[in-house]
């Protein structure tokens, strides 16, 4: 891949980027700078912008996968179409205000530094892109080669991501989602479960929108639902060790305040619905 390519100016690195930092930011608990990248992200990927216009054309690219190569040169033909019906000028002046946003408000020195992994397709799909809109004027050579490689991706199978359909709020959703996973599955070693899950995604809607109550409410829900079953495991079983850990748990449940909801707080939930189904598993047996 060429070393001239621009990536402050492919849409699916920036988005990325914008991604990456929201996470960083929410893994250090700090709210405040997760909220700056995604203001950045409703505002300048606004759906009426030709930026998220093209983001969906660069990502359907990037993340679709195809049967055959026939099928793969097909939907080149028709993104080829789409990114020429774009109007260029103005999508140009996006990306520079985007850009501007992301220096004068993040002040991110490392934040064009960050790894991505599938540089080399994005900087060649994000090539694409702008061949295409360049018409007669492009360089043939190198598009032959670059809708080579693209129709090569499209035959790969993809694992699901995140994407901008939908909503910018399902896009940090699922990414928190992944994060926190990690963090947890570093912390712990196991994979969430689905009431894990919808624990974690609360938790997000509640940092983009502080008026958001359904984390206070899902949490509330969890504490209550937990003390119950407990009261159950604790009528069911006479083995002491599960008797000292349902004390142990009731304990840790009773101490949490719910005035100040962070990162810390949710974890401590995510591991107090496991231990809720170690239990369960450890009575059953």
């Amino acid at each position: 891949m060429s070393k001239s390519h621009n990536k402050k100016r492919n849409v699916g690195i920036i988005y990325e980027l914008l991604l990456r930092n929201i996470s960083d930011s929410l893994i250090k608990n700090d709210k405040y700078a997760a909220q700056k990248s995604l203001k950045i992200i409703e505002k300048r990927f606004d759906k009426s912008s030709e930026l998220y216009k093209e983001f969906r054309l660069f990502n359907a690219l990037v993340k679709s996968t195809v049967s055959n190569s026939a099928v793969g040169a097909a939907i080149l033909t028709e993104a080829k179409q789409a990114a020429r019906r774009c109007d260029g000028k103005r999508l140009n002046k996006e990306k520079s205000l985007l850009i501007r946003d992301i220096n004068h408000s993040l002040k991110d020195s490392n934040f064009y530094y960050r790894r991505i992994p599938e540089y080399k397709i994005y900087a060649t799909i994000q090539t694409l892109l702008n061949e295409w809109r360049a018409g007669d004027t492009s360089d043939l050579t190198r598009v032959i080669q670059y809708e080579s490689r693209a129709v090569e991706w499209l035959l790969q199978e993809k694992t699901e991501s995140p994407t901008l359909e939908g909503s910018v709020n399902s896009d940090v959703d699922a990414l928190v989602v992944k994060i926190m996973t990690e963090k947890i599955n570093k912390r712990y070693g196991d994979q969430l479960s689905e009431e894990q899950k919808e624990v974690v995604r609360d938790y997000v809607f509640s940092i983009s929108n502080e008026k958001d109550n359904r984390i206070f409410n899902r949490l509330t829900e969890t504490r209550d639902r937990i003390l119950s079953d407990l009261l159950i495991f604790e009528d069911k079983t006479e083995n002491s060790m599960i008797l000292n850990k349902i004390v142990d748990v009731r304990k840790r449940i009773l101490d949490e305040s719910f005035h100040s909801i962070d990162d810390n707080m949710v974890s401590r939930f995510l591991v107090l619905i496991q231990l809720k189904k170690e239990l369960s598993k450890a009575i059953k047996e």
